[in-house]
């Protein structure tokens, strides 16, 4: 079997592996489990007197607290189902099972015997009986009332409530022989020998319920029962080895945390994701089913799925015949569940840092290298700002081609289009963008190692490699978010490297909103370069911190955090960044030094900062003016000088009225001024 796999694949379900250790998923605590629902089982039906029988999810141990899976549990009737007449016995409620050209598939009827001799009942004065098409008394499926007060019924299920546990129960009727419609399923080629044949006969003793349910398209939905092999599809999942199961629990997952968010609740159920893993068993040998082939595996189940949803028809693993897609998988569900699975096929394995159940997705990323997942953490709008700052330069770089051709009509404009957005494919940027979520993704994680009461030094130092990955991105923003990180832990000696770095790049070429010189234009558009190095190398983005990197942030930005958004709300552009604060990566730059130094008492290079801060604040093409006024006032105040300051406050004011974080200060030197009034 030739499959192109890519090489993080093994590395990923390695970690995974370990990381569902921690979770429940170990073969002891998985027969643990098993076995003790076995002997709930049996407990409940010595002491009841009536036979129970637990399927689904908890039955098979195939949940975790996160999918928080309910409890299904049959009932079975003290009746007797027969598919032939002449194993009939006297004495015994007996039901003979039924069906026609009209039955759907997984479906059947069930035909009344006299229990005194072996022939149909006709006695139209039973309520729970009703005429089919061929005149035969059949029982209706609505004939159980055993709802307690407290209990809730959806469809053939009865829904209690115990404590934390959720309990759904259902009666049904037993056939203990096998059903006519799957006896396909016993003979039909099988090329891996799975399952064995030992398991078929095994499961073919089993035989079948019928529930209390019809089909939803059909004429005669009130007297069908649907065939259900759950005995069979229990003994299935028990054989599942270590690397099926986690499969299994993976997938449902999946579609938890990231499919059913977006089609419903309704549409892609855990019945449809066991149906797959069988199929898929079935149809593979049995080499590929290793540990550390994990991913891989959930990547053949989710293209099992999307090949089912995009022919729309999803065939029962017992009953072939049945689509158990039908009246849920159609129109714009089946467009959406389309999207969706190609979505995830396309992130090959990127979506795993999304599972929210039990918090994998989080310990994957704790736990995985970001060049084998290139994946951030709630960053879907980090993206968006980055491709909207990166269309915007090169929209004013485009501008300033145009606006110099007009001046000189020997410009060269056949190297422009490779530098024009609109011409450049996406994955072109996709390294840029990868850097920059490094960034974020290694001060998020600072920021919440920081916050713990004990830091953990693995965490820090993944935090710092991930910076480092993501310093390169652009000329200063991803090095000012290192040095800033490097600031909060005190770390001086580190801060002023990165300090340095930045200044050796950060030359008269540098540019924040694309304004070019002629020569410079000249000079970069001879250079030829791919547009991440142009990048690199010429474009100095502006410093954006998202709500989550406040502990990995200067003090004096977390009333910007909390006070500088929301403005320019009629701004669809502006307000992506609502979240985020903003800041001119020079101006950031002396901010940064500015504190270093304050810190460091070295009264020269502090006031060398402040003095080149002012400079730049004073240059037109500034685009974040309040958040860099408030910075340069709160520098000012820590040198003592609070009237300018507090002038520079009310500049600030005058600029923003509403969600700026100028309030915040102004109160902090009015409360300081009425504390030096009652000293004195």
């Amino acid at each position: 079997m030739s499959l192109n796999i890519p090489q993080y694949y093994k590395e990923v379900s390695s970690r995974l592996n370990r990381i569902l250790d921690t979770v429940g998923l170990g073969d002891d605590i998985r027969w643990k489990r098993i076995n003790m629902w076995i002997q709930s089982e049996e407990l409940l039906s010595v002491s009841f007197e009536i036979r129970y029988h637990f399927f689904g999810s908890q039955a098979e141990a195939t949940t975790t607290p996160g999918l928080q899976s309910d409890m299904d549990s049959v009932i079975c009737e003290s009746c007797r189902v027969l598919k032939d007449r002449e194993i009939w016995m006297p004495g015994i409620p007996t039901f003979l099972i039924a069906s026609d050209e009209n039955t759907p598939p997984g479906y059947a009827k069930l035909e009344k015997v006299n229990s005194h001799r072996a022939w149909p009942v006709y006695n139209r004065y039973d309520e729970w009986l009703n005429l089919d098409r061929r005149g035969r008394f059949v029982l209706c499926n609505d004939h159980h009332d055993i709802k307690r007060h407290d209990d809730n019924c959806h469809g053939p299920a009865t829904t209690s409530y115990y404590g934390d546990i959720t309990a759904d129960y259902v009666f049904g009727m037993r056939l203990h022989a096998w059903p006519d419609q799957a006896s396909q399923w016993l003979t039909r080629n099988r090329r891996h020998d799975w399952p064995s044949h030992q398991t078929i006969r095994l499961i073919q003793e089993t035989g079948a319920l019928l529930v209390p349910v019809g089909h939803k398209f059909s004429q005669e939905q009130h007297i069908e029962w649907r065939i259900s092999i759950s005995y069979g599809e229990k003994i299935l999942v028990w054989l599942f080895n270590s690397t099926q199961y986690r499969c299994y629990i993976l997938l449902k997952m999946i579609n938890k945390s990231l499919i059913k968010p977006v089609v419903g609740d309704n549409v892609l159920s855990s019945y449809h994701c066991k149906t797959c893993m069988f199929y898929l068993i079935e149809n593979t040998p049995t080499s590929i089913w290793q540990p550390d082939n994990l991913l891989l595996c959930v990547e053949l189940c989710l293209r099992l799925l999307y090949n089912w949803t995009e022919s729309g028809f999803c065939p029962n693993y017992f009953i072939p015949e049945e689509n158990m897609f039908q009246c849920k998988v159609y129109g714009h569900v089946q467009d959406q569940l389309l999207c969706v699975l190609g979505d995830l096929l396309r992130l090959e394995g990127r979506y795993l840092v999304g599972i929210s159940c039990d918090n994998i997705g989080h310990k994957l990323v704790r736990n995985c290298q970001i060049p084998l997942i290139e994946r951030e953490l709630q960053c879907q709008d980090v993206t968006r700002i980055l491709m909207t700052s990166v269309r915007c330069l090169f929209t004013n770089l485009e501008a300033a081609v145009e606006f110099n051709l007009k001046k000189d009509s020997s410009f060269e404009t056949h190297k422009l289009d490779r530098y024009i957005v609109r011409h450049e494919p996406r994955r072109s940027i996709h390294n840029f963008l990868w850097k920059m979520h490094c960034s974020f993704l290694g001060s998020k994680l600072a920021s919440k190692t920081l916050s713990e009461e004990t830091p953990d030094q693995n965490s820090l130092d993944m935090a710092h490699e991930l910076l480092l990955w993501g310093s390169s991105s652009d000329v200063a923003s991803g090095k000012l978010k290192l040095a800033a990180f490097h600031l909060v832990q005190d770390n001086f000696d580190m801060s002023k490297d990165v300090f340095s770095e930045i200044h050796k790049t950060f030359n008269f070429k540098i540019t924040r909103k694309g304004v070019f010189s002629f020569h410079t234009l000249q000079a970069i558009l001879s250079e030829n370069l791919p547009t991440t190095q142009l990048i690199s190398q010429y474009f100095a983005l502006p410093v954006l911190y998202h709500t989550s990197e406040i502990n990995c942030t200067p003090k004096a930005l977390i009333p910007e955090m909390f006070y500088s958004t929301g403005s320019d709300q009629d701004n669809p552009v502006k307000k992506l960044f609502e979240t985020f604060v903003r800041i001119d990566p020079d101006v950031y730059l002396y901010f940064l030094e500015f504190l270093c130094f304050h810190r460091l008492n070295s009264r020269s290079h502090e006031k060398a900062a402040l003095y080149n801060m002012i400079l730049i604040i004073r240059d037109e093409h500034i685009q974040f003016e309040d958040t860099a006024l408030n910075l340069l006032a709160y520098c000012l105040a820590q040198e003592g000088r609070m009237t300018i300051a507090y002038s520079i406050l009310c500049r600030s004011m005058k600029m923003i009225k509403e969600h700026n974080g100028a309030k915040w200060q102004i109160a902090t030197l009015i409360n300081a001024a009425f504390r030096f009034l009652r000293g004195g």
